[in-house]
């Protein structure tokens, strides 16, 4: 059985509500999904853009909820259902309860923003941190407006270190979530031109993703990126917020955790750094030179909360990609075969031109063999503004230094693109990208090397999962002992 988060009466006073029908003995977790909730927890009647979480009540209790939180408006026609907590507005309640949670917990809390990276970096630092206590982070990207105070309402008071992923579309948002989340370390990965519809350059990005450094604790740890262009904002943010001390990582002189070189794999990574005047040789379970870079803002986080760089980086090893976020599967033409095999790079979650460009420098370093090719299947990268398609024109030269031997693209924004390439590299365009599966799966061929990615508005993800469902994965790979 799980073990109890909140006492039933517990909550009546940071939800700020009325309880109808039996008092529940307790919650053993928080949800504002019925398809992914669990018998026991607390359902948030949350409504979104697209749907209203009171027209699901019922069956939250249908599969077991302890109770459910749902406002005066609905509170008469879903009585019965089940114990309810009602209350003036339910995402204000959920608020309320996430800065109870803060303020009961004791563990150590590291929050992180930045372009490119964030949940990755999330998940390094869940890595490294379990292996020294229970820690507590959200399981998907929870970084928004709901996101945030959902993963810190279900902070277990025993927790002894919590990760919180902190994102962005436009100024002021970070501010408010991190008021809530109060970190002992705030890490900037990087920034970069994401969002731009909403921003009129990149320094107005580098300005919102310092408004976390903000929130931090009186004298915690500000960790940023000191490669970016933006690096005085940054500085200057950290240097005017709370933090009673400042590190910075990257590959340049000067940076306390500094990258002093990186052998890339197939499937991991050997680094040497410099950090803090220490010299450190580790392996990270993943591929890619960007994943190095936030390697080192992990290590620095990790000291910053305890622990000592040597364990921390052993813990590194074990970190592989996430699906959608780097990792790698071979799939067959024939699944009796292993000599018609072909390696698929997912990539698809989610794109901007510095995650596109990290993406398109992975694929170069990937070892093909034989005849096999380096593909890039690209979708659209979306919220762009109006510099959108000479950004996609911009990829073109990042194809090229990386060798990449032949593009598929889907969208109107590749278009720009795909017209420049040099014809030899041009595989072709589709309005989307379910017209532009079959292209790809008529030209793959053994040993190509097929990455795949654009932003969730473009749908790469279907297509990956179209090529998985053709041809079969045959494992996904990983660190080698």
């Amino acid at each position: 059985m799980s073990a109890l988060l909140w006492s039933g009466l517990g909550l009546v006073a940071p939800l700020r509500a009325r309880v109808s029908g039996a008092v529940p003995e307790g919650v053993t977790g928080i949800s504002i999904d019925t398809r992914t909730l669990r018998p026991g927890e607390l359902f948030f009647a949350i409504k979104g853009a697209n749907s209203d979480g009171h027209d699901y009540v019922a069956g939250a209790f249908d599969r077991g909820a302890a109770a459910a939180v749902v406002d005066e408006a609905h509170a008469d026609s879903l009585a019965g259902f089940g114990s309810l907590y009602v209350v003036d507005d339910v995402l204000k309640s959920l608020e309320g309860l996430a800065v109870a949670a803060r303020t009961r917990s004791r563990a150590r809390i590291i929050a992180v923003t930045g372009s490119v990276g964030k949940t990755s970096t999330k998940e390094a630092l869940r890595k490294v941190l379990s292996a020294s206590g229970p820690t507590h982070a959200s399981d998907k990207s929870y970084n928004n407006h709901w996101g945030v105070p959902l993963t810190l309402a279900a902070l277990p008071e025993t927790a002894r270190y919590a990760v919180f992923e902190i994102g962005m579309n436009h100024a002021g948002e970070i501010t408010p979530l991190v008021a809530m989340v109060r970190p002992h370390v705030a890490i900037v990965t990087n920034v970069g031109p994401v969002h731009l519809e909403n921003f009129a350059n990149v320094e107005g990005i580098a300005q919102a993703k310092a408004e976390i450094f903000a929130g931090l604790v009186k004298g915690g740890v500000a960790i940023f990126n000191r490669d970016v262009e933006t690096f005085g904002i940054l500085e200057a943010a950290a240097t005017e917020s709370p933090a009673g001390h400042i590190l910075t990582f990257g590959a340049q002189d000067g940076a306390d955790a500094q990258l002093l070189n990186f052998d890339g794999q197939d499937n991991f990574s050997r680094i040497s750094a410099r950090i803090l005047g220490q010299e450190l040789n580790f392996s990270l379970g993943a591929p890619g030179r960007h994943l190095a870079i936030n390697a080192l803002a992990v290590l620095l986080a990790a000291r910053s909360v305890g622990l000592d760089f040597a364990s921390a980086a052993k813990s590194l090893a074990l970190f592989a990609s996430q699906q959608g976020r780097g990792s790698r599967e071979r799939l067959r033409f024939d699944r009796q075969s292993s000599e018609s095999e072909f390696l698929l790079i997912d990539e698809s979650y989610n794109a901007n031109p510095a995650s596109m460009e990290a993406a398109i420098e992975v694929l170069g370093a990937a070892k093909v063999a034989g005849e096999g090719r380096r593909i890039a299947v690209l979708g659209d990268m979306l919220e762009l503004g109006p510099t959108a398609a000479d950004l996609h024109v911009a990829l073109g030269e990042a194809l090229l230094r990386h060798r990449v031997d032949l593009v598929f693209a889907a969208g109107p924004l590749t278009r720009h693109l795909f017209d420049q390439l040099p014809e030899q590299k041009r595989g072709g365009w589709a309005e989307d990208a379910a017209r532009l599966e079959p292209r790809v799966v008529e030209a793959l061929a053994p040993g190509d090397i097929v990455m795949v990615k654009g932003s969730n508005g473009s749908r790469m993800h279907a297509l990956v999962a179209g090529l998985k469902a053709r041809f079969g994965a045959r494992e996904t790979l990983k660190i080698e002992d």
